[in-house]
């Protein structure tokens, strides 16, 4: 944890100091309606109260006011993202030799959990942008290490990951894209769907077929703005007191199968991938359930754009579908089980 120490002691950003008391960190999530009598640092480690107290601040400072303006106004947050990654969130789990924090996936989870009170579509962005950063890193050569990711970690350039397409439904093994090498370079070809991002970033992580039919033909590709032959399409914009026990509920036992997922990851253990598809599958549709129980409990009200539990059912709902499907992640825990049987 020597990484979090650093990125713990380098935090001072405005107001955003840390190595508060435990109490405060409480009490920065006390405003967040269902999840009001819920401690969220319970069972974490000093530094990690300390570093998901930082990403609470930052969301209620510097995420939540401007949530609903840039929902409405299509807004890519580039000042605030900037502002996130100097607190070391641009590059979570990326190695500190290329200006990483070099955290873990459990440390990440936590920190994205609590950027996510402020705005949920901004932190998934963020997500992405974090994973793209990663792979970068871990399977790029060191010429492109050292090119692309201390922008991308200082967030000086954005990134999206581009696997999606429009006829490949559920099966991305099944993409079309194709990269033949001609010479020194390869001619990509292809369409792309769903891109977090799309036309405001800079660097695309695109998967592209470079051999034959199924996953073992599938390569990666990274795409600089600007590249010819790149283009974009259009933007895609008293029982309730158990109701609300049971939302809570859902929603602790959501965060605590994250973090099991996550440390499992973080670990290599051999189950890792079927509790990250049971995360997945669990929490997506969980979490769209709680909020749409809200969007119910506000009554009429809940629909119009004065209230934020509309963006907050709109920004889950799409998690159901995105980076796998729950389908896929149903085929997978399945195939899992039948093999260990």
């Amino acid at each position: 944890m020597a990484a979090a120490r650093a990125l713990a002691r380098g935090v001072r950003l405005g107001s955003y100091s840390i190595g508060r008391s435990r109490s405060l960190i409480f009490n920065t999530v006390q405003k967040r309606g269902i999840a009001a009598c819920i401690d969220p640092s319970i069972g974490l480690t000093d530094e990690q109260k300390e570093f998901q107290k930082v990403a609470f601040d930052f969301a209620a400072n510097e995420m939540a006011p401007h949530m609903a303006e840039w929902d409405q106004k299509e807004i890519f947050p580039v000042d605030a993202m900037r502002k996130a990654a100097q607190l070391g969130f641009g590059g979570i789990y990326v190695n500190p030799d290329v200006g990483g924090s070099g955290l873990s996936r459990l440390d990440t989870s936590i920190i994205f959990e609590a950027l996510s009170t402020g705005c949920v579509s901004t932190t998934a962005y963020i997500s992405i942008h974090n994973m793209c950063a990663w792979m970068i890193d871990t399977f790029g050569n060191n010429e492109q290490r050292e090119k692309f990711c201390p922008d991308l970690c200082s967030m000086q350039k954005f990134a999206s990951y581009c696997l999606t397409e429009p006829g490949s439904g559920s099966d991305a093994a099944s993409l079309l894209t194709s990269a033949k090498l001609k010479g020194d370079h390869y001619i990509l070809n292809g369409s792309k769907a769903f891109i977090s991002g799309g036309g405001d970033t800079d660097v695309y992580v695109v998967m592209c077929r470079t051999g034959g039919k199924g996953p073992k033909g599938i390569s990666c590709l990274v795409v600089e703005k600007g590249t010819p032959g790149l283009s974009f399409g259009k933007k895609e914009k008293k029982f309730l007191q158990f109701r609300l026990a049971e939302m809570a509920t859902k929603l602790v036992a959501s965060r605590l199968l994250v973090r099991q997922a996550a440390m499992a990851l973080q670990e290599g253990r051999p189950e890792a991938v079927s509790l990250c598809s049971m995360a997945k599958l669990f929490v997506t549709d969980e979490c769209f359930s709680i909020c749409n129980q809200a969007l119910q409990i506000h009554g009429g009200y809940g629909y119009l754009k004065d209230y934020a539990v509309q963006q907050y059912v709109r920004d889950i709902r799409v998690h159901q579908i995105l980076e796998g499907t729950n389908e896929v992640m149903r085929m997978i825990i399945a195939r899992s089980l039948l093999t260990e049987s």
